[in-house]
C-alpha cells in the first residue's frame, strides 16, 4: 500500500487563524479561553468559551459560484482554513481532475445556524426564514463548500463521530489515498457550537466547567484533581494527505507521514466512556499494529497528544488505556493536552491537535498540559506540564475520544 504524508496544514481556531500563531501559542502556553462575544450568555452557567476572531469576512477572492453569506460559519472556518493547507502544500486542487478528494470531520456543523433561524422563526414568523438555511446547516456543508471554492472534483463528504470526527476524516482520507483511488485528499475538521442551545445543553450534561467564569484562562485543567469539566471551542484544521507517487512526482518534502490508526466503538454508554479504558486502549493498539512498531522500540520517542478533555471521567480513562495499551514501557511516553489552551474544538479537535503533532515532530519541541497544580494520582502519566520542552520525538499520537463510544487514534512519524 502507498505511504501517505502531510502535505500542507491550516488552522482557524482560539488562538490565531493561522499554524505558526497556533503554535507559537502553544509552546508559550497561552490560553485562548475568553468571555463569549457573539451571543447573548444571559442565564448561561457558562459565559466563556474558545471564541474565533478576524473572520467575519473571506480573507482571500472567492470564485463566483460560492459567497461567504452563504456559508454557515463552520464552513467559512473549513474553507479559511483549506485554503492555508492548499497553498502550503503547493497545489492546485482543480489540476487534478477526479483524482483528488475532501473529506471533513463535524460533530455538530451548523448549529450556529440552526440557532439564528431558529430565533427568527419564533421571533418573526415562518416567512422571514432564510431560504439559505438547509444548505447552510447541512452537515455536508462545509466539504461542499471547499470542493466548490477549489475545484475539487473528486469524493467529497463529510464524516461525523463526535469529537473523534476529524480524526475519523483523517482515517478515511489516508484509505482513500493508499487504495490509489487518490493522489491528494483534503482532510480534517470543523466546528462552530458555541450557540446559547449548544452551551446550555453541554452544561445540563454535567460535562462543562462552571466555575471559572471570572478567569476563563485557568478553566481547562486536563488531568488535574481539581478539573471540572470542558470548555467549548470553534474552529478548524485542515490538512492535505498526499500519496507517495503523489509527493515523488510533486518533488517536494512533505511534513510528516500518517504511519497508522485505530478506530474502535465502547458499545458501553452514549455520552459516558468505558471506565477501563478497554476501547481506547484496542484502538490505540490496531494504530500501533498499522504503523508495523512495537511498543517498547518507539515509547521513548513518542509524544502522546491527549484527548485529555478535563472531565472527571475520559482523564482517568484515557490514562488507563495508554497504560494497557504499552504496558511497561507508558512511562516513558510524553504527554500533554493541547485542549487545555485551545479548548474543546469537538469536530475539529483532532485535526487541530494532528497539526500541533506534526509541529512537535518537526520542532522536538512538546506543548504542555497548562493549569495542571495538583495532579490527579489516577492520573500518572509522564506529563509534560507548566512550559514546553525539548524532546527526541520520532512519533506522535493523537487520540480522539467521541459521545457515542468513538475512540481514534492516529500515529504520525517523521518525513524521512
Amino acid at each position: 500500500m502507498s505511504r501517505v504524508f502531510v502535505t500542507g496544514m491550516g488552522v482557524v481556531s482560539p488562538l490565531g487563524n493561522s499554524v505558526e500563531h497556533v503554535w507559537s501559542g502553544l509552546v508559550a502556553g497561552r490560553s485562548g479561553i475568553s468571555r463569549l462575544q457573539r451571543i447573548d450568555t444571559t442565564g448561561l452557567a457558562v459565559t466563556i468559551g474558545g471564541e474565533v476572531q478576524g473572520l467575519d469576512e473571506a480573507l482571500f477572492e472567492l470564485p463566483a459560484k460560492v459567497a461567504w453569506r452563504r456559508m454557515d460559519r463552520a464552513s467559512r472556518f473549513a474553507v479559511s482554513a483549506a485554503k492555508q493547507a492548499i497553498d502550503d502544500a503547493g497545489i492546485d486542487p482543480a489540476e487534478l481532475g477526479h483524482r483528488c478528494g475532501v473529506i471533513i470531520g463535524a460533530g455538530l456543523s451548523g448549529l450556529d445556524t440552526l440557532q439564528q433561524q431558529t430565533d427568527i422563526l419564533l421571533s418573526r414568523g415562518p416567512d422571514r426564514v432564510s431560504p439559505l438555511t438547509i444548505p447552510l446547516l447541512m452537515p455536508n456543508a462545509a466539504p461542499a463548500n471547499v470542493s466548490l471554492t477549489f475545484g475539487i472534483r473528486g469524493p467529497a463528504f463529510t464524516v461525523s463521530a463526535a469529537c473523534a470526527s476529524s480524526g475519523l476524516a483523517i482515517i478515511q482520507a489516508t484509505e482513500l489515498l493508499r487504495s490509489g483511488a487518490a493522489d491528494v485528499v483534503i482532510t480534517g475538521g470543523t466546528e462552530s457550537s458555541l450557540t446559547r442551545l449548544g452551551i446550555a445543553a453541554f452544561c445540563r450534561m454535567g460535562a462543562m466547567a462552571t466555575k471559572f467564569n471570572d478567569d476563563p484562562q485557568r478553566a481547562i485543567r486536563p488531568f488535574d484533581a481539581n478539573r471540572s469539566g470542558l470548555v467549548m471551542s470553534e474552529g478548524a484544521g485542515i490538512l492535505v494527505l498526499e500519496s507517495e507517487r503523489s509527493v515523488a512526482r510533486r518533488g517536494v518534502s512533505p511534513h510528516a507521514e500518517i504511519l497508522g490508526y485505530g478506530s474502535t466503538s465502547d458499545a458501553c454508554h452514549l455520552v459516558r466512556p468505558e471506565s477501563s479504558g478497554q476501547g481506547a486502549a484496542h484502538a490505540i493498539r490496531q494504530a500501533l499494529a498499522t504503523a508495523g512498531v512495537e511498543q517498547s522500540a518507539i515509547a521513548s520517542r513518542t509524544y502522546i497528544n491527549a484527548h485529555g478533555t478535563g472531565t472527571k471521567a475520559n482523564d482517568v480513562a484515557e490514562t488507563l488505556a495508554l497504560k494497557e495499551a504499552f504496558g511497561a514501557v507508558a512511562q516513558q511516553l510524553r504527554v500533554s493536552s493541547t485542549k487545555s489552551m485551545t479548548g474543546h474544538m469537538i469536530g475539529a479537535a483532532g485535526a487541530v491537535e494532528c497539526v500541533a503533532c506534526v509541529r512537535t515532530l518537526q520542532t522536538g519541541i512538546i506543548p504542555p498540559t497548562i493549569n495542571l497544580e495538583t495532579r490527579d494520582p489516577e492520573c500518572d502519566l509522564n506529563l509534560v506540564t507548566g512550559a514546553a520542552e525539548p524532546a527526541d520525538i520520532h512519533y506522535a499520537i493523537n487520540n480522539t475520544f467521541g459521545f457515542g463510544g468513538h475512540n481514534v487514534s492516529l500515529i504520525l512519524g517523521r518525513a524521512i
